[in-house]
């Protein structure tokens, strides 16, 4: 394992919740990394955010770390969940409660069912 990918493993399975993202959670830097950001805010999620910006191996590790080309990509309890447009998708189906659910990850149960009724 390269030292980058032991530093990318090493942020993923030691926080439940990691967001590889463009920015930060306060300052994203694009229009796919404030989506999601802006999903996890709102609905009070507890993550860890990395922005890819400030470290170019991290940018370039974590395609390869999860073999998915784009960012933001999110991690829950190690595990990859996808980018922008699956968390997107899974947040409108419920799939993103069931996950944090089963995974014992805290969220806003209240606001996440809000982010449904204004998109339903």
């Amino acid at each position: 394992m390269t030292d980058v990918n032991a530093r990318i493993d090493e942020t993923v399975k030691n926080n439940d919740v990691v967001l590889f993202m463009k920015g930060t959670k306060e300052m994203p830097q694009c229009g796919f990394s404030s989506r999601v950001a802006a999903v996890l805010n709102y609905i009070s999620v507890d993550y860890t955010d990395v922005n890819v910006l400030a470290d170019e191996e991290i940018r370039q590790g974590i395609k390869e770390y999860s073999d998915w080309p784009t960012i933001p990509q999110l991690y829950v309890k190690g595990e990859f969940v996808g980018g922008c447009d699956i968390i997107t998708e899974m947040t409108l189906s419920g799939e993103l409660d069931t996950l944090f659910d089963g995974n014992d990850v805290a969220y806003n149960k209240e606001m996440s069912d809000k982010i449904r009724e204004a998109n339903g």
